[in-house]
């Protein structure tokens, strides 16, 4: 058995600019924080939508999230099945382990997915928000670990890289251009 190519990859990859929270897929992905409490940005955005009651009491039972780890509960009120909660690092200078940390985000949670039979996922920018991860070196990484994933772990049938401005569609599109 042959192991799938980077352009095998690559076709099952898509951009877009949407909100997360309106997406028809099997799982979007949510940039948490380690207690899982909702707060602002998508993380915020996904816990309005989801219903907050709801999916605070299924994340209070889960009970915190490591960064660079990974943790599932189901959509509540979304479209979406399911929400893969993924702590990436805050950012401070790109050598205090962060790259390390965020690839590992985006492994975790597409780990998940794959435990969890899960064929279409939606992941935001993880990071680049609040945690100030610089955008181009993080969506690299998103770009990369991915299709590293998908080749060594097999394949999905769509996964979806969501911005919600955009600016950040636009770079996000230049940077996919050159992976």
């Amino acid at each position: 058995m042959t192991r799938p190519s980077r352009v095998d990859a690559a076709a099952r990859i898509e951009i877009l600019r949407a909100d997360i929270t309106t997406l028809d897929v099997d799982a979007i992905v949510n940039a948490a924080n380690e207690r899982l409490a909702g707060g602002g940005g998508v993380d915020g955005a996904i816990h309005r939508a989801a219903g907050t009651a709801e999916l605070q009491a299924a994340c209070r039972a889960i009970g915190g999230c490591p960064t660079g780890e990974a943790r599932i509960t189901p959509g509540f009120r979304l479209p979406a099945r399911h929400i893969i909660h993924t702590v990436g690092p805050v950012y401070r200078d790109g050598h205090s382990g962060e790259p390390a940390l965020l690839a590992s985000a985006y492994r975790s949670s597409l780990t998940l997915a794959r435990e969890h039979e899960i064929a279409t996922i939606a992941f935001p920018a993880i990071s680049t928000g609040a945690y100030g991860y610089p955008f181009d070196a993080a969506t690299r990484i998103a770009f990369d670990t991915t299709i590293a994933f998908m080749r060594e772990r097999g394949m999905f049938e769509r996964v979806t890289f969501v911005f919600f401005g955009e600016a950040d569609e636009n770079a996000a599109r230049e940077i996919w251009a050159a992976v």
